[in-house]
């Protein structure tokens, strides 16, 4: 039988898409049509008959990413695709233990925590605990909990080694007793439960483990380890998984991904077929000769090589600066060359390792007049007045979440104060109760009294004239009951938070419009709408997108840039401790990973690129003389042109100082700017030794590189 939408395939595309029944790992590199192959598979398995839509679990990372797969589906073949899961790790948990929540131990209409509420959670349960914030970061507290639990650990597993430990294990397990009570599970928590409901539950498990026979997983390079273990407990011994990824660009190891997953994934699945996609659809050939180059320095990693047949294309242009200043004006001349060449300015994007960098930058582009973006800012779901708006739905889809509670019992003011709060919080502790319980029942005099009393009568009311109104009213009624459209419009210069008030409303129309009640597997009713909408509001909150707009230069982190592309990119700080980042030395395999960040950042230009690096450069407040970044030495010199400074790229090519490193207790560090009475002003560039021994290795700006013994040098820093 003849497919049609196969014939446009290359031929490792194809093998990929036709492959037998069998777990495969499939190796995409940048620009090479993984999405294509992913969507296509799918389509094949389908159309041959070896599945139905209702046998196939497509995991993605993004809910963008999963309603893209659906849209190219659709597409490819006339399927009804109802019967099918595709979605994002988390809103398939989510789904899973909606349908099984009694199993899991959780209230029908549980809702979800994103970070923000996560965090507020944390510091409640902090301060029942009189534990002190400054010796126990909230921050730092919520990290160790979610952490934890994507390793697939609850507070009892951990071994705690030392009192600091022990005591943020207590915090923990208070925690996750808070978020039981309340009926609330945060992101992590999604996962971690779900793993432990279909681990403990066998019937469970191999009823799904017998629906699903295919598994497909995108980005498989960005799974951690409880994702990794989560699918494996999901394909048991017989099912099918098609991983596809790119180890060259797995940079989120400070999020929890794990690497490492790739090379377990083809061992504990018996992979017998690795395919490699290499053909790069994207970037031109230097381009990818550069991206290769670099990446061949990482020894760990399975290996691949991309090329194109479109081209060598422009030459990568290098640009040396005095100043960080400087490159920003360089940048700006050319951006501003490129658009009169009939260049969008959002086929631009200026891509920086550190947030810090942005702000010269900016600067720069405002004064030149022109229009930027800050890619990845505060998303919709984030803002203050809309956290706000869903704290109240909240409180109406389940008045025992005492986050939301909290959120909004005095906002707008009612009069509660703090010691009100407090008190009431006393009450719930003691009686075990939430604090919508106690608020109920506890009779508090004078004005918060008052407004407490008005508070709950006001839920109360919301609850039943809401009960039968679509879930647009019902956003609406809260609105106007709350009094927040009323608060935001006293000041003029809130008519944006208003505004977006009002789009809360038109998203709960298109909600409405689209919602399906998920299958349960007990036949108990389906999730209300209110709850659905809740849910999927926080999981919208949990990703990553930016938000449309006028033509405008796209500026974002070189993370922020993943699984975009753009024809002109600026890749801008190239200077050893910045990018490598000095703190990613400290990590171990830190490096490889920063040279993995490097080469993603390369691979999202399509023509041409720009490299750029500062002699100097003011960060946090003090000035910095930099060298330039080993990644330039990495790439060959043949296929860099050379726009502006002095940087002597040959000689740079046989330079191998060290890694940026911890100054050993000289009170002086690698990449540090020092001055020197006789030799002028420096770098350093490597330090050895301790006390009377210690030594500094300074690379001069008129007179070249000389050790220095500390004790004798008199050097003062810049």
């Amino acid at each position: 039988m003849t497919h049609a939408y196969l014939s446009g395939l290359n031929p490792e595309q194809r093998e990929a898409v036709t492959l037998p029944r069998q777990s495969a790992l499939i190796l995409a590199g940048a620009g090479s049509g993984k999405t294509r192959v992913l969507t296509l598979r799918i389509a094949y398995l389908i159309q041959t008959g070896q599945v139905s839509p209702h046998g196939i679990l497509a995991v993605t990372f993004t809910n963008k990413a999963a309603r893209e797969m659906l849209t190219r589906l659709s597409a490819a073949l006339p399927i009804n695709t109802r019967g099918m899961w595709v979605g994002t790790f988390h809103g398939l948990c989510n789904r899973l233990l909606r349908a099984h929540h009694r199993e899991a131990g959780l209230p029908a209409l549980f809702q979800i925590l994103d970070s923000q509420d996560q965090l507020a959670a944390v510091k409640r349960v902090m301060k029942a605990l009189n534990i002190d914030e400054e010796k126990y970061p909230p921050r730092q507290v919520q990290h160790f909990i979610s952490g934890n639990k994507e390793q697939g650990l609850r507070a009892s597993d951990i071994e705690a080694y030392d009192p600091h430990t022990r005591r943020m294990a207590e915090i923990f397990a208070a925690y996750d007793e808070q978020c039981q009570k309340e009926g609330v599970a945060d992101f992590a928590e999604l996962l971690l439960r779900c793993y432990e409901l279909l681990s403990r539950d066998e019937g469970l498990r191999r009823h799904y483990q017998q629906r699903f026979r295919y598994i497909l997983v995108d980005e498989f390079q960005d799974t951690n380890r409880l994702q990794y273990l989560w699918l494996k407990l999901l394909a048991g011994d017989e099912g099918a998984v098609f991983a596809v990824g790119d180890d060259d660009q797995s940079i989120y190891a400070f999020r929890g991904a794990r690497v490492g997953n790739m090379a377990d994934f083809e061992r504990d699945f018996q992979v017998e077929k690795i395919v490699r996609l290499e053909r790069n659809y994207r970037s031109q050939g230097n381009i990818l000769e550069a991206a290769n180059a670099l990446i061949r320095h990482n020894a760990e990693r399975l290996g691949k090589n991309l090329w194109t047949d479109e081209g060598e294309g422009e030459p990568i242009r290098l640009f040396e600066a005095p100043t960080d200043r400087a490159e920003a004006d360089f940048i700006v001349e050319e951006v501003e060359a490129l658009q009169r060449d009939g260049m969008a300015l959002s086929d631009m994007a200026l891509l920086y390792r550190s947030n810090a960098q942005s702000r010269v930058l900016e600067h720069a582009l405002f004064s030149a007049g022109l229009p930027y973006r800050v890619y990845g800012g505060l998303r919709f779901f984030e803002r203050q007045e809309i956290k706000h708006a869903l704290a109240y739905l909240r409180v109406m889809a389940n008045p025992n979440d005492d986050g939301a509670f909290l959120r909004v019992v005095n906002f707008p003011t009612r009069g509660i104060g703090a010691r009100s709060l407090e008190q009431l919080q006393e009450v719930a502790a003691e009686g075990g109760v939430s604090l919508w319980q106690a608020a109920r029942h506890t009779p508090l005099g004078g004005k918060a009294g008052a407004g407490l009393r008005g508070f709950v009568q006001m839920i109360d009311l919301l609850r039943d004239t809401c009960s039968h109104l679509s879930l647009a009213e019902q956003v609406e009624q809260v609105l106007a009951a709350s009094g927040l459209v009323e608060h935001y419009q006293k000041d003029k210069q809130e008519a944006e938070r208003v505004e977006n008030l009002n789009e809360l409303v038109n998203a709960a129309a298109v909600f409405d419009g689209e919602y399906e009640p998920e299958e349960t597997a007990d036949g108990s009713p389906p999730l209300p709408i209110l709850a659905a909408f809740l849910a999927h509001a926080s999981l919208e909150a949990g990703e990553h997108q930016a938000e449309g707009g006028q033509d405008a230069l796209q500026l974002m982190t070189v993370h922020s840039a993943k699984g975009l592309e753009f024809r002109a990119v600026f890749i801008t700080g190239l200077e050893e401790g910045l990018f490598p980042h000095e703190n990613a030395m400290m990590d171990d395999g830190g490096l490889e990973e920063e040279r993995r960040l490097m080469y993603v950042a390369i691979t999202r230009a399509r023509q041409r690129l720009y490299l750029s690096f500062a002699q100097s450069r003011m960060l946090h407040g003090q000035m910095r003389y930099g060298l330039a970044s080993r990644f330039l030495r990495e790439i060959p010199s043949g296929l860099i042109k050379q726009v502006g400074g002095g940087y002597d790229y040959g000689e740079a090519m046989e330079w191998t100082g060290p890694a940026p490193a911890a100054s050993n207790g000289t009170g002086f560090a690698v990449g540090q700017g020092v001055m020197h009475a006789k030799f002028g002003i420096g770098v350093i560039v490597n330090c050895e030794g301790r006390g009377a021994d210690a030594r500094v290795q300074v690379n001069f700006r008129d007179s070249g590189v000389k050790w220095l013994a500390l004790e004798y040098a008199k050097l003062t820093p810049l």
